[in-house]
C-alpha cells in the first residue's frame, strides 16, 4: 500500500483550514492552474471562467450533432449569452487591471459568484447560475457600488461559435411590462437573440437574454434603485458577436443593480426557438428578480433534504457536497434523460452515454434522489427499441445497448473502434439497474411497464450471445487494458461480463415472478452454464488468456459488489489483496478505488477503508475548485463517474447500506474512519442513519 504520507502533503497542497461545508471558495483565480466550475440545473450547465463577469462555455445536455469527428453524433460548441462587459469612465475592467478578486461557488443553491475592486472607483459583486425551476433558463446578477463619482458603459455579449452555422441577431422591443412596482421614467425592455443553426444545419438554435432591474422593498415603499435605462443595441457579424448596452451615472456612496436574464433551445425541443426563447425570457420579466430567485433557492433546498453529513473532518464534508451537488445539478426530473462521464461541464466524452450513468452514478442517485435516478431507466427505456435493432443486426435476439449512447439510442462509436460491438456488459449493466431501481423503490407498476421489458430483452440477448459451452468470446470487459495485452485484440470469459451476464438472467427471472410471469427455462439453463477461470487459491482471472499483467480498474472484484456473486469473505481478500496492486497509480480511472473502499468497509477494515476512499478522488483533483478529473494529472473534469464511486464508498462501505429484493437494508456493520466522529444519511422521506 502506498504510503499514507502521501496523502498529508497533498492535503497540505490543495486545502485550506476551517473549510465552509457548502462554499468552495478561491483567493485570486487568477493566478495558478484554473479548471472551472460548473453552474447546472440539469439541462444546461454554465461552467465558470477565471475571467471577470464571463462564462467559459455553456453546455445544453442532450443537444448532439454531427461534429468534430465527422461521423458520430456529439455535443458540440454552443452559443454563449452571458459574457458582460463594463467600462468605468472608458476604461474596459478584464482580468488584468483589478483587484481583490475572490470566486466561490455556493454548493447548496448552485450559484457560482466573483467580487473584485476596480480602480478605486468600483467594487462589483456578480453571480450566475443556471435556474433550477426553468430547464433552459439562466441569469446573471450584478451590484456595482461607487466609491467615486463614475460612468458606466454596461454590456452584455453573445458569442456564437465558428462550429455554428447562418449565425443572426436579432433585437425586439417590448412596450408592454412596464411593472407597476417601479417609479420613475418608464421607456421599454429589448430581448436581444441569437439564432443559429448546429454544425450540419439539423437544429435550429436561438438564446434571448434581457437586462432586469430589480426592484427593493423598505417597508411599504417599493422602488428600483435605477430607472429604465435606454438600451442600445449593436451586432458585429464579422465575429459572431451581438451587444446591448446602456449607460447608467454612480454617484459616489450609490449602487446599481442590475440582472442578465435568459434563456436557449434548439429545436430538439421546440420548432419555434426564437419565439419561444424570447417568451420564455418575457416569463422572466414578469416573474422579477425575488420570485425567480426563491423559487430556485427552492428547488435546491428540496435536493438538498438528502444529504450525506460528516463531523470531524471539514474538508471530507465539503469534498462529499461537491459529489453530491454535481450529482444533483446533472439530472432533474421530467427530461428523460442520462449523464455523461463529465455531465453537464463541458463537451468531454462527446456527451455520450457509456455504463458510467448506471453503474457509477447511479446507485448513490438512487438511494438519495429516486426520481432523478428514474430518468436514467426511462431514457434506456425509450431507446429499447434502437438496442433490440442493434442486437438484430448482430445476429442476436433481445436488445444490445450499444457502448456510447445519444439522442437516438444508436451506437455512437465511430466504426474504427472495436469497443461497439463487443463491450456487451453495458447491456447487464443497465439491466442491474433496472432491478435496483425495482428494489429501492418496490414500485411494481414502473416493474411491469418499464423495468421488466429491459431485464426480459437483455436477458435475451445474454441466451442468443453465450456459446453451447458457456463461454462468452470477442469481449471487452471493464478492464479495457486487456486487449492491448492481445495484439489489440477482444478476449474471451471476461470475468465482469460474466458476472453481468449472470446477473442479468438472474434478476430477469426474479422480475418475471414479482410480476407472476413464468420465466423462459432457457434464461436458468444458460446461467447456470458460465463460469470463471481461476488462477489458482481462489484467485479469479480477468479473463481466459489472463497472466498477471497490469489492469486498467476493478474487473475481478466487482463480483464481490456490485455483483454479489463472490461472496466468501476469504476469497474475496485474497482477490482484492491480488488485484489492488495490479492497478497503476497513473492514468487510471479512480473507480477501483471505490470499489476497495466499499471491500474494506464490509470487512471492518476502517483504515484501509478510508485510505482508498480518499484514493478515489483526492490525487484526481484539480484546482482552484477541487474538482474531480477522470484520473491522476486529467485535465478534463468535472468527472461525474468517479464522484459517484466515491458515494458509493460512502453509502454502501461506510454506512454498511445494501440494496436488497425488499429494499435498502444496513446489512453490513458500519465502520466510521478515525478521524471522523459522525456519520449522518439523510435520505428525504426516511429515518435519518446515524454512525458514531
Amino acid at each position: 500500500m502506498k504510503s499514507k504520507l502521501l496523502f498529508i502533503s497533498f492535503l497540505i497542497s490543495v486545502s485550506v483550514f476551517a473549510q465552509d461545508p457548502w462554499l468552495v471558495q478561491v483567493n485570486n483565480p487568477l493566478e495558478g492552474d484554473y479548471y472551472g466550475i460548473t453552474s447546472a440545473n440539469g439541462q444546461i450547465g454554465l461552467l465558470s471562467s477565471r475571467s471577470p463577469l464571463s462564462v467559459d462555455k455553456l453546455v445544453v445536455g442532450g443537444l448532439y450533432d454531427i461534429y468534430a469527428s465527422g461521423r458520430v453524433n456529439n455535443y458540440f460548441p454552443n452559443i454563449n449569452p452571458l459574457d458582460i462587459e463594463i467600462k468605468v469612465d472608458g476604461d474596459r475592467i478584464s482580468r488584468r487591471n483589478i483587484s481583490n478578486y475572490h470566486q466561490q461557488m455556493n454548493l447548496r443553491n448552485a450559484v457560482f459568484t466573483g467580487v473584485f475592486d476596480f480602480n478605486d472607483k468600483i467594487s462589483v459583486t456578480y453571480s450566475t447560475m443556471a435556474l433550477r425551476q426553468m430547464p433552459y433558463g439562466f441569469m446573471t446578477d450584478v451590484v456595482i457600488r461607487a466609491q467615486a463619482d463614475c460612468d458606466l458603459l454596461v454590456l452584455n455579449q453573445h458569442r456564437a461559435p465558428e462550429a455554428l452555422r447562418e449565425t443572426h441577431a436579432y433585437f425586439t422591443t417590448v412596450d408592454n411590462l412596464c411593472n407597476p412596482l417601479y417609479t420613475g421614467d418608464y421607456s421599454h425592455y429589448v430581448l436581444m437573440t441569437t439564432t443559429a443553426k448546429s454544425p450540419t444545419g439539423r437544429y435550429n438554435i436561438a438564446a434571448t437574454t434581457a437586462f432586469m432591474f430589480p426592484y427593493e422593498e423598505d417597508g411599504e415603499k417599493k422602488y428600483v434603485n435605477v430607472e429604465m435605462p435606454e438600451i442600445v443595441h449593436r451586432e458585429d457579424r464579422g465575429v459572431g458577436r451581438q451587444t446591448m448596452e446602456f449607460k447608467h451615472h454612480l454617484a459616489a456612496g450609490d449602487s446599481l443593480h442590475f440582472c442578465v436574464v435568459g434563456n436557449i433551445l434548439a429545436s430538439n425541443v421546440v420548432q419555434d426557438t426564437r419565439n419561444e426563447t424570447e417568451r420564455l425570457t418575457v416569463y422572466q420579466i414578469l416573474e422579477g428578480y425575488n420570485r425567480l430567485l426563491a423559487r430556485h433557492n427552492a428547488a435546491w433546498e428540496k435536493l438538498w433534504e438528502s444529504d450525506i453529513l460528516v463531523e470531524g473532518d471539514e474538508q471530507a464534508q465539503q469534498d462529499i457536497h461537491s459529489m453530491l451537488y454535481h450529482h444533483y445539478a446533472f439530472f432533474r426530473e421530467g427530461n428523460a434523460a442520462s449523464c455523461s462521464p463529465m455531465g453537464l461541464s463541458g463537451l468531454g466524452y462527446n456527451g455520450h452515454n457509456f455504463w458510467d450513468g448506471e453503474t457509477w452514478m447511479f446507485p448513490a442517485l438512487l438511494l438519495m434522489q429516486p426520481n432523478l435516478a428514474k430518468e436514467m431507466l426511462q431514457y434506456r427505456f425509450d431507446m429499447l427499441p434502437a438496442a433490440k435493432k442493434k442486437a438484430y443486426l448482430h445476429g442476436y435476439k433481445g436488445a444490445m445497448y450499444p457502448w456510447e449512447s445519444a439522442h437516438t439510442g444508436q451506437e455512437e462509436v465511430a466504426p474504427n473502434n472495436m469497443y461497439p460491438s463487443t463491450e456487451n456488459h453495458v447491456t447487464g449493466d443497465i439491466a442491474i439497474a433496472c432491478w435496483q431501481y425495482y428494489c429501492v423503490t418496490q414500485d411494481k407498476e414502473w416493474l411491469q411497464t418499464i423495468g421488466y421489458p429491459i431485464l426480459k430483452e437483455t436477458a435475451d440477448f445474454w441466451a442468443s450471445r453465450v456459446e453451447k459451452d458457456g463461454s462468452i468470446i470477442n469481449v471487452i470487459g471493464a478492464d479495457e487494458w486487456s486487449m492491448n495485452k492481445h495484439g489489440g485484440k477482444q478476449v474471451d470469459n471476461n470475468a465482469y461480463t460474466i458476472g453481468v451476464a449472470k446477473t442479468n438472467l438472474q434478476y430477469a427471472t426474479a422480475a418475471a415472478k414479482v410480476l407472476g410471469i413464468k420465466p423462459p427455462a432457457e434464461w436458468q439453463d444458460v446461467e447456470k452454464k458460465l463460469h470463471f477461470k481461476e488462477l489458482g487459491d481462489g484467485i479469479i482471472a480477468v479473463n481466459e488468456t489472463y497472466n498477471g499483467e497490469v489492469t486498467k480498474q476493478a474487473d475481478v472484484i466487482l463480483l464481490a459488489y456490485p455483483l454479489k456473486i463472490m461472496t466468501d469473505k476469504n476469497q474475496i481478500l485474497k482477490n482484492i489483496e491480488y488485484y489492488e496492486q495490479k492497478v497503476p497509480d497513473k492514468r487510471t480511472p479512480a473507480m477501483s478505488k471505490s470499489i476497495y473502499a466499499v471491500i474494506y468497509s464490509r470487512m471492518g477494515d476502517a483504515d484501509k477503508a478510508l485510505y482508498f476512499w480518499r484514493d478515489s478522488y483526492l490525487p484526481n483533483l484539480n484546482p482552484p475548485f477541487r474538482v474531480i478529473a477522470e484520473f491522476n494529472g486529467g485535465t478534463n473534469p468535472y468527472f461525474i463517474t468517479g464522484a459517484g464511486g466515491s458515494l458509493q464508498s460512502l453509502l454502501f462501505g461506510f454506512a454498511g447500506i445494501e440494496i436488497t429484493d425488499k429494499g435498502v437494508k444496513q446489512t453490513y456493520k458500519p465502520v466510521l474512519p478515525a478521524e471522523w466522529t459522525k456519520l449522518i444519511i439523510k435520505r428525504a422521506g426516511q429515518h435519518d442513519l446515524v454512525i458514531k
